[in-house]
């Protein structure tokens, strides 16, 4: 419609979104990082402009340069047997747009490519009761607009992707892709937020006095519309009095271990003795390796590879395949991994167990040079262990006697910035929902760390803490003797945690083994630290450290405290004499509680059907508004306005309306759509209890097209009548119950409104 002679102002991308504002009878089209705004009854495209609403001046320069294109009046005047004239657009104009089209052409796969400033892209679009526009975003920014396509103002409550908006009343519901819920007023005041499901949610719905989640996993459930409120007080004080009979709990152990490998390959006798269960009721094993790969080559060109999402080494691969080859004796398999250069972490279940492990994400944070290589840093895999979020992160940070606080800082560098994302291997394609989460945000809007959302989380890795103010004969002294507690005197990340300088939160369990760094290589025992020249004092570099849901060691597992952890082995692996690290190995307990979701959605039942303050609370909700309407017979005359006013009676509650037409098409069939003819305005809108609005009614200017198309059985200079039908709905704000209200609309004019017969209307259109 809006093409001429080849030249097409719209920018070259798809069209992702529409919205129909039925009120100003305008659609927005929105692509991945622009708008097009049209009009409904002419077709005609009104602007084009950006998501900073900034308008594209390709589209200003066509259409100023007359009001009717060639097009058009080819439209308008041309018999339609005859071969429309080819439009005089200049060879440089076209050439132009066709270069600009190729240039977004390219924007467009590079945005879709993942290249390119693409998390200001579009994700969801939808109107407000008031009339609004409402726009979301891939990096949580919600953006409001005028019917006119100007942009007012930005909101920021949450980091993760907006994957859909939905509108009720006076409250926006907003969907994320980390599962989360957000809920505002329209004045973009947050509300209220929750975890809604574990997977994106992809879209919303309204329906009696519920609003309805999508989650990417194909889960569906729904929340009061006024939620959050008493209601849900009365819910979660009365399903916890019956916790007792939908709560269950499960054990487990859990084996997580750590080695620096020195780039080494270990022997099958090394890895058979570090990988022992140590009982067999282990359910899971948690693996950490550091330095799988190194050199200054296989860096820079990890580092390029993490940009564009792949990983991985042939080194890593020949670590992951051994130790699936241990563990597959005992019915383990991989469920998932990450490598980012040297730095390897993995998670192999046993198979009776798999069906209870999902949602595997993983995420890596590099501490090396300018916080961008990775031959320090963190990788760190999270996932969902009936129903609980458990997440292990493998760290390697930075290295020498002195350099304590550089360590600190790279701890708090991984806690703060470690973001997850959707798994790609599809290990668990039968469990994992793709869910990718997002930092959060605490309740004065700042960024929370993500790794502290968790119900348990596990450090382990090679922290490279050393021990300080002692010499290597006396260290060497008191380790001949085994004399490990005054040894730990030294011990710099014992002190730093102590100082609450890093690890904050963090125990961890009380070990009795050698010091594990530093030794000459393929020399067993005591016997083979570190005899060099440089002679390196030997430490506890390789730690394992943790946090459950408890807030004090003495609390018991609960769903308040749902996942409780102790610890029944800490130790070394001083036969493994590959590298210039011992392995070291933990075996947590786990109790985990955990709700039978159909048996807490049976009571939950009952409490909605049988308690008397629910069964109260949900009669109020449905108090319906009563609204007046000062006339429902209206003849319009000419251009002159006539007022329609709309009466909230009730005194509490607000009152949600919009007026939408009933036309006659061409076939008799009524459609939903104001006439060409008629102005309303405000169409929708919000009452308060005890208000009204005034709606003005008017015939709108004479068009052209309306003029030269009239169907009328009268002349064009005699005097015409046109009828309409408007309903007025009235809604509540938590319900969908809808009453509606129904006004006759005629319309009269004079003779001497219409051009005379003689007049030339190509004459005003061509000069």
């Amino acid at each position: 419609m809006v093409s001429d002679g080849g030249a097409c102002p719209l920018p070259a991308v798809d069209v992702k979104l529409l919205l129909s504002d039925n009120s100003r009878s305008k659609v927005w089209s929105a692509g991945y990082l622009s708008f097009a705004l049209w009009d409904s009854r002419t077709k005609e495209l009104l602007k084009v402009f950006n998501i900073d609403g900034q308008v594209d001046t390709r589209f200003d320069i066509l259409s100023a340069q007359d009001p009717y294109s060639y097009e058009t009046k080819q439209t308008l005047f041309s018999s339609p047997r005859k071969e429309k004239a080819r439009s005089p657009v200049g060879f440089l104009q076209r050439s132009r747009n066709a270069l600009l089209g190729a240039a977004d052409a390219v924007r467009r796969a590079a945005v879709k490519a993942g290249f390119g400033d693409d998390t200001r892209r579009i994700e969801a679009l939808t109107m407000s009761a008031d009339g609004m526009i409402w726009t979301g975003s891939a990096n949580g920014s919600l953006a409001q607009w005028d019917g006119s396509g100007y942009h007012l103002r930005e909101f920021l409550h949450h980091s993760s992707s907006i994957q859909c908006i939905c509108n009720f009343g006076t409250r926006l519901w907003v969907g994320y892709m980390d599962g989360n819920i957000q809920l505002l007023d329209l004045e973009g005041n947050l509300l209220g937020r929750w975890s809604a499901h574990n997977s994106p949610i992809l879209s919303m719905a309204v329906g009696g006095s519920y609003i309805f989640t999508l989650a990417g996993h194909g889960g569906i459930r729904g929340w009061n519309l006024s939620s959050p409120g008493p209601l849900d007080s009365i819910l979660r004080s009365e399903l916890f009095e019956k916790d007792v009979s939908y709560k269950s709990f499960e054990y487990m152990k859990v084996l997580v271990g750590s080695w620096n490998v020195g780039q080494e390959k270990a022997s099958y006798e090394s890895l058979r003795a570090w990988l022992k269960l140590p009982i067999p009721e282990v359910g899971m094993v948690v693996i950490g390796l550091q330095e799988v790969e190194m050199g200054a080559g296989f860096l820079a060109m990890s580092a390029a590879k993490e940009t564009v999402g792949l990983e991985g080494s042939p080194n890593g691969e020949w670590w992951l395949d051994a130790i699936g080859q241990i563990l597959k004796g005992h019915s383990f398999v991989r469920v998932g991994s990450r490598q980012m250069a040297g730095l390897i972490i993995a998670v192999w279940v046993r198979i009776n167990l798999k069906q209870f492990i999902g949602d595997i994400d993983n995420a890596a944070v590099a501490c090396g040079l300018g916080r961008a290589i990775g031959n320090k840093g963190a990788v760190g895999l999270r996932m969902r262990i009936h129903d609980r979020s458990i997440c292990f992160v493998n760290c390697h940070f930075a290295a020498h006697m002195e350099a304590v606080s550089r360590r600190n800082e790279d701890f708090d560098h991984v806690f703060r910035s470690m973001t997850f994302s959707s798994p790609s291997n599809g290990l668990l394609t039968t469990s994992v929902s793709g869910s990718a989460a997002q930092p959060l945000r605490g309740e004065n809007g700042l960024r929370l760390p993500e790794l502290s959302d968790t119900d348990m989380i596990v450090f382990l890795g090679d922290f490279n803490y050393r021990l300080s103010d002692i010499s290597y004969d006396e260290a060497m002294g008191l380790v001949s003797r085994r004399c490990f507690d005054w040894l730990r005197e030294n011990d710099q990340l014992r002190a730093e945690m102590r100082y609450g300088r890093v690890f904050q939160g963090l125990r961890e369990g009380e070990f009795k083994f050698p010091p594990t760094y530093k030794f000459n290589k393929h020399i067993p025992g005591l016997s083979g630290y570190d005899s060099s020249e440089k002679k390196r004092i030997p430490a506890w570099c390789d730690r394992i450290l943790y946090r459950d849901s408890r807030a004090r060691s003495d609390i018991e597992c609960s769903l308040e405290y749902p996942v409780v952890g102790s610890i029944s082995m800490y130790d070394s692996c001083m036969e493994a004499t590959d590298s210039d690290h011992k392995p070291v190995k933990c075996v947590f307990n786990l109790d985990v509680a955990h709700v039978d979701k159909q048996t807490m959605r049976q009571k939950y039942g009952e409490i909605m059907t049988s308690n008397k303050k629910v069964l109260y609370l949900l009669q109020g909700l449905e108090a319906f508004p009563e609204v007046n309407i000062s006339t429902k017979d209206i003849i319009l005359q000419d251009q002159n306005p006539s007022v329609v006013k709309l009466q909230n009676r009730s005194t509490k509650e607000l009152a949600c309306f919009e007026i939408i037409g009933q036309t006659p098409n061409s076939s008799g069939t009524p459609f939903s759509g104001f006439p060409s003819w008629l102005k309303v305005s405000p169409a929708v809108g919000i009452i308060s209890p005890g208000q009204s609005v005034d709606v003005t009614l008017q015939h709108g200017q004479l068009r052209s097209q309306d003029y030269l198309t009239s169907t009328s059985g009268n002349s064009p200079g005699a005097g015409q009548e046109k009828d309409a039908t408007l309903l007025v709905m009235v809604t509540g704000v938590y319900s969908t119950a809808v009453r509606d209200h129904k006004i006759h609309l005629q319309h009269q004019t004079r003779r001497d409104a219409f051009p005379s017969r003689g007049y030339n209307f190509a004459d005003r259109l061509f000069g």
